[in-house]
């Protein structure tokens, strides 16, 4: 389903050893967001937990995807995702070298600052609901009922 409807935009800056998704889950539960998404953000990580799609296909736990834990300082050149009911968020995050590397976002820490652009279809709301194809959590998109403008 698609709709064009208003926007809302806030601006949430995190700074040092802060946890980006739960500081995220957070903000949206604070705001009473339904339909939140990230925009964009620029700051950089002192550490990361990210999935990689099917990289793995017989590795156990895991789903049948890679987990993979970097201890290091990565650029963030990208951050996607909705917020709704928990997180669906995929990063991008450039190494010392320029290197980049991504997937899906499990944990996340700022070493700077993370600034993010948060945006809140007005006209929306967001859920997620189990599909047996794909064993994850998809998103819902409805209308929403009542607007406030």
């Amino acid at each position: 389903m698609t709709m064009a409807g208003p926007l809302v935009c806030f601006t949430l800056r995190l700074g040092p050893g802060v946890e980006i998704q739960s500081a995220l889950q957070e903000f949206v539960r604070e705001k009473g967001l339904q339909a939140p998404f990230v925009m964009t953000c620029v700051g950089s990580v002192s550490a990361a937990k990210l999935r990689l799609a099917k990289a793995i296909v017989d590795k156990p736990g895991a789903g049948g995807h890679e987990i993979i834990d970097l201890d290091q300082r990565y650029e963030i050149v990208s951050l996607v995702g909705t917020l709704n009911d928990g997180t669906h968020l995929h990063i991008s995050l450039a190494d010392k070298d320029g290197a980049v590397i991504g997937g899906h976002v499990m944990n996340l820490t700022v070493f700077t600052t993370a600034e993010i652009l948060i945006g809140e279809s007005c006209r929306e709301t967001y859920s997620r609901v189990m599909e047996d194809s794909t064993g994850h959590p998809q998103l819902v998109v409805n209308k929403r009922l009542s607007q406030k403008l």
